[in-house]
C-alpha cells in the first residue's frame, strides 16, 4: 500500500467535499469573508467535483480496480464526517486544513 497516495487521496477527498460545501450559500457565508466575490462561490462546486475526480485517481494508485472505488467512497465518507465535525466548532481550521495537509504531505513526500 502506498501511504503517500493514500494520504493524497484523503486530502483530495476532503478538499472536494469542502468545495461542495463552499458552493452552498449558507456555508459560504459561514466560512468565507463576505467581501469575497460571489463568482468564486459558483466556481467552488465544479472545483470540488474535479478534486473528487483526482481523489479517485489517487485511490487507483493505492488499490486495484473495483476496490479503489470502494476505498474512494470510504475516504469521501471519512472526509465528509471530519468536515461535518469541524464546521460548527472550528470553521477556520476546516477551511485551512487542505492547505496545511498539502504542505505536510509535500514535506513527507520529499523526505
Amino acid at each position: 500500500m502506498n501511504a503517500s497516495a493514500l494520504s493524497a487521496s484523503l486530502l483530495l477527498a476532503y478538499a472536494g467535499m469542502l468545495g461542495f460545501c463552499l458552493g452552498k450559500e449558507r456555508h459560504w457565508k459561514q466560512l468565507v469573508n463576505p467581501r469575497v466575490p460571489t463568482w468564486l462561490r459558483r466556481l467552488c462546486a465544479p472545483l470540488g467535483g474535479l478534486l473528487l475526480g483526482l481523489a479517485i485517481y489517487a485511490s487507483c494508485q493505492v488499490w486495484p480496480g473495483g476496490m479503489a472505488v470502494v476505498g474512494w467512497f470510504g475516504l469521501i465518507s471519512l472526509a465528509g464526517f471530519a468536515l461535518l465535525l469541524l464546521l460548527p466548532y472550528a470553521p477556520r481550521l476546516a477551511v485551512s486544513l487542505p492547505l496545511l495537509g498539502g504542505l505536510v504531505w509535500a514535506a513527507a513526500a520529499l523526505s
